[in-house]
């Protein structure tokens, strides 16, 4: 295998790993909801729809997360799939320090999900189950409510890159 890279299990390291795991593409959402008022909320690139019947959905988030446990055990989350005008706010809402939703236009319900304007899907949706895998815990989300914006073309994160799909 010209060109390739190839570790044994003993090598793989965090770095090698995410190296890896970015070759394959991935939409990027932000999940997101009122705390006491205040927009509280974390973008992953790790979403995934589970089931039609019931509905739901699942993400990753790290166990080190500190926005995670702000937004666990809320009745309702927001769920955002940005568009290909958001690979700033990806990047702020990835942030580990600041305004997460600087510069963002967004609208909450009267339950508390915060959704951000100019995205393709709004689900809102509530914690169904949380799984715990490694390093990551894994959250399955029901969607009780969808908007969908059709004219707005998703962000793909692949290769530690936003990208944009062209066609």
């Amino acid at each position: 295998m010209s060109g390739s890279h190839h570790r044994a299990p003993a090598e793989l390291d965090p770095s090698f790993l995410r190296e890896a795991f970015g070759h394959f593409p991935s939409g990027v959402i932000a999940i997101a909801a009122e705390v006491d008022g205040v927009r509280v909320g974390l973008a992953a690139s790790t979403f995934v729809p589970v089931s039609l019947d019931p509905p739901l959905v699942s993400f990753c988030v790290q166990n080190s997360s500190t926005t995670w446990p702000k937004l666990k055990d809320l009745p309702y989350l927001g769920i955002s799939v940005l568009g290909e005008a958001h690979d700033a706010a990806a990047r702020t809402l990835a942030a580990k320090t600041g305004d997460r939703f600087a510069g963002l236009d967004t609208a909450s319900t009267e339950r508390g999900a915060v959704f951000i304007h100019g995205t393709s899907v709004w689900l809102e949706s509530s914690v169904e189950q949380q799984v715990a895998a490694g390093d990551h815990t894994i959250v399955v989300l029901r969607v009780v409510d969808i908007s969908l914006h059709p004219e707005v073309s998703p962000i793909v994160f692949h290769r530690s890159t936003f990208r944009r799909l062209d066609g």
